[in-house]
């Protein structure tokens, strides 16, 4: 049943096989009790990532892993008879010293998001992160933010680019390029994008954003192809060579991580950063290597993540 992460595309292989020389982390898994789910969890201590907890309603997780094939007792199981309270007891793990990372299972990202912020709060903006790897682009490429801030302002767009410039560097690229997505390459007042995307440029010059090269406004076409740029007279240190894409919302966020996996056959992986501990987060229909990828990016941030 569980899948040989030999087979993962090349760069995803290498972040599990990174993370396989750390030792495995405990996890909570909040509201366990879905195919998807139980797969990914089971995959992830197979490759020596994870130490499971499944939390959620004990008998459905029981007829899942039964249709899985596995017995009911191959990790422990914590009762929680709803998903509100699934997520506060996945929190609770945490607080008490038996969790270092949470993993999304069936539960609205809303509803488990609610008491992880309300508790596991740091000093650090809370941001979610799509690392990506396309058979179409020669590197990863990660997608901010597409999951928990929703209309983000300058600030918390800066706070949210070095969240991501601080995993690219964990990942192995030094002085990340981050392309500041709008819906154009010129400031327009009538776009707020636009503003944004120029002012963190200037901020990362100055240094308010440490060890990235940030440029923007910048199209998405302009931001991922050299060409591109080129026939629009754009010169820049990013266009073409981008390491990160920071989206103006969540929502063209979400849609551009979700086109890529769905139409570019993307190998996507999904990890909130900033809070106490990892949040693993992919989409609940996201296929086991998802979930494998985050567990092992949450391995690496649990070991080398420091401020």
């Amino acid at each position: 049943m569980s899948e040989d992460h030999t087979l993962l595309p090349l760069r995803m292989r290498a972040i599990v096989e990174a993370a396989r020389k750390l030792p495995p982390i405990a996890v909570a898994v909040v509201d366990a009790a879905e195919a998807h789910v139980l797969a990914g969890a089971h995959e992830a201590p197979q490759a020596g990532l994870l130490e499971p907890v499944l939390i959620g309603r004990r008998a459905d997780i029981g007829r899942v892993w039964a249709e899985q094939g596995f017995g009911t007792d191959i990790y422990p199981v914590i009762e929680a008879e709803s998903d509100a309270d699934a997520a506060q007891s996945g929190v609770q793990q945490v607080l008490d010293g038996r969790a270092t990372a949470l993993m999304k299972g069936s539960i609205h990202t809303d509803v488990l998001m609610h008491p992880v912020l309300a508790h596991l709060r740091t000093a650090r903006r809370a941001s979610h992160i799509f690392v990506v790897e396309l058979a179409s682009y020669p590197k990863l490429l990660l997608i901010t933010d597409a999951a928990i801030n929703i209309a983000p302002d300058l600030m918390t767009k800066a706070a949210i680019v070095q969240n991501a410039v601080d995993l690219a560097r964990l990942l192995g690229t030094e002085r990340p390029k981050v392309a500041a997505l709008s819906a154009v390459e010129e400031i327009n007042p009538a776009i707020v994008s636009t503003i944004d995307a120029a002012c963190l440029s200037k901020m990362a010059e100055r240094g308010q954003i440490r060890h990235a090269i940030v440029d923007g406004p910048l199209a998405f076409d302009n931001a991922i192809s050299e060409d591109a740029a080129r026939t629009k007279n754009i010169h820049s240190e990013v266009a073409g060579d981008v390491d990160i894409l920071l989206v103006p919302d969540l929502i063209s966020g979400n849609i551009l991580a979700k086109d890529l996996e769905y139409l570019a056959a993307a190998t996507m992986a999904g990890i909130v950063v900033g809070m106490r501990v990892p949040v693993i987060l992919p989409s609940r229909s996201d296929p086991p290597a998802a979930r494998l990828i985050s567990a092992a990016i949450a391995v690496l941030l649990h070991h080398r993540w420091t401020d």
